[in-house]
């Protein structure tokens, strides 16, 4: 992974986790569960931008190098297995 990428998202995964920990107070407290709720997606959503910010990153990393090598195949299972994975 390229050190710039891995820096961005190094400091995502920090938001993410102090909005964790911001749940986890939230609960605590007994804030309304609407409004637990609405921080719960927003983490997902943060979640979502860590995996859209490390698949960009190795589709123009790994798989180029990948597909210089010949690996044509390998490629593609990873390419189908991601998307599966996001439409869960």
């Amino acid at each position: 992974m390229v050190d710039t990428s891995k820096n961005k998202i190094m400091r995502r995964l920090k938001i993410v986790e102090g909005q964790v920990r911001g749940l986890q107070d939230m609960v605590l407290k007994g804030v309304y569960c609407i409004d637990v709720i609405t921080q719960t997606s927003a983490v997902k959503q943060a979640l979502s931008s860590v995996e859209d910010m490390i698949m960009e990153n190795h589709l123009g990393t790994c798989v180029v190098s990948q597909m210089k090598k010949g690996d044509v195949g390998k490629v593609q299972q990873e390419i189908v297995k991601v998307y599966r994975l996001k439409r869960k």
